[in-house]
């Protein structure tokens, strides 16, 4: 297995997870909210957000990164009503060349009004931050194009127009569609092209909108689509229905797996390099509608499947994002989770947000790393 070293700075030794783990050439740091020490929380989104930032890059410099080498950041409000105060308190953080950013809002536990994490490169990486040509400048503290260690991070996309920033109302087609035209724009600027994303992050406003967004999507990833998670939240501004945020390699793409159906738009697996993205994997049968320990141990076991189809294991797992409509199922999904990570766990998120699958009850995607 190739090397890999895992970051538990802060946390007790029963955490499922790890602070952060640097494998494949990136630093995967998990979801830290603003809580201190004792647990306590700040008052304002101002207060959680400087703090949550300063834990993140407490994570980061153990795990030999730092705040400036971060490619891509997922940032969970309690409140869209929070957005600008957050952007206030955020941008002082990153004021040139931020990274990419997905913004979406979702449940957070624990009286959490902000949870943030991160990938980033090793000090000494380079680091290239992009503009497409003709592109307004981003008002908001973040880039739409990051490129750094064989990958290409785009931040999550909603329907607006690049040479000013216009709003692009619309039904789910018309946002899709102007989504994913942008896109082609962010990647063409980076020297590649829709066939070059290796991983994706849906986020709906509405689980009723599934169908409609993978009708348009798939028109732009009908062969060998990249890896992909959908999940159900809210988003900025009372316009927009979609959001999407891609990853894609400079290098070569493998999909691996059978596809994950033939009516989806998304693969199983897609290698680049040292790393494979696995699809939003769910546990969800008719025997098990109601159980959630059911349904973690049935996602655990079709990743490890998939896993074994790519030549790996759970040892090879970096980072994994937890879909939970219900948080309070935190404690029974855990007490599986370990089972399956009992040492030198994967850096990891758990989101508060509904799934496109309603008997669903949990939906896991991750990132190994490994050959």
């Amino acid at each position: 297995m190739q090397d890999r070293r895992y970051v538990t700075a802060g946390l007790p030794s029963t955490a499922p997870y790890s602070s952060a783990v640097v494998a494949g050439g990136f630093v995967f740091v998990s979801a830290v909210t603003g809580a201190e020490a004792d647990g306590k929380l700040g008052e304002t989104i101002e207060a959680q957000t400087r703090r949550t930032i300063e834990r993140l890059g407490a994570s980061l410099s153990a795990a030999g990164s730092s705040l400036d080498q971060v490619v891509s950041m997922q940032v969970f409000l309690r409140n869209a009503s929070d957005f600008q105060a957050m952007n206030d308190a955020y941008r002082p953080f990153f004021a040139d060349k931020p990274p990419t950013r997905t913004t979406v809002v979702t449940d957070l536990a624990g009286g959490a009004l902000i949870s943030i994490a991160a990938v980033a490169v090793p000090q000494g990486t380079p680091r290239e931050v992009l503009h497409p040509a003709g592109w307004a400048k981003s008002p908001r503290p973040y880039s739409y194009i990051v490129r750094a260690g064989g990958l290409v991070f785009l931040s999550g996309l909603v329907s607006r127009r690049g040479t000013d920033d216009v709003v692009v109302p619309g039904p789910m087609p018309t946002q899709t569609r102007t989504i994913l035209d942008n896109a082609g724009v962010l990647l063409k600027t980076a020297g590649l092209t829709y066939s070059d994303v290796v991983a994706a992050r849906v986020f709906l406003t509405d689980d009723t909108y599934f169908e409609a967004m993978n009708d348009v999507y798939r028109t732009y990833f009908a062969n060998e689509p990249p890896a992909r998670a959908t999940a159900v939240t809210g988003l900025m501004g009372l316009e927009s229905t979609v959001e999407i945020t891609l990853i894609a390699t400079t290098g070569r793409k493998d999909v691996l797996g059978a596809p994950v159906s033939p009516s989806l738009p998304l693969s199983s697996a897609v290698r680049t390099g040292d790393l494979v993205f696995l699809s939003g994997v769910l546990g969800n049968t008719d025997a098990n509608a109601s159980d959630v320990s059911a349904q973690t141990r049935e996602t655990m076991a079709r990743i490890g499947r998939t896993l074994d189809g790519a030549g790996l294991s759970f040892k090879h797992v970096v980072d994994a994002t937890v879909y939970l409509p219900d948080l309070w199922n935190q404690p029974k999904v855990d007490a599986i989770y370990r089972e399956f990570f009992p040492a030198d766990p994967p850096a990891r998120t758990s989101v508060g947000a509904r799934l496109v699958a309603r008997t669903g009850l949990i939906e896991i995607m991750v990132t190994a790393a490994g050959r």
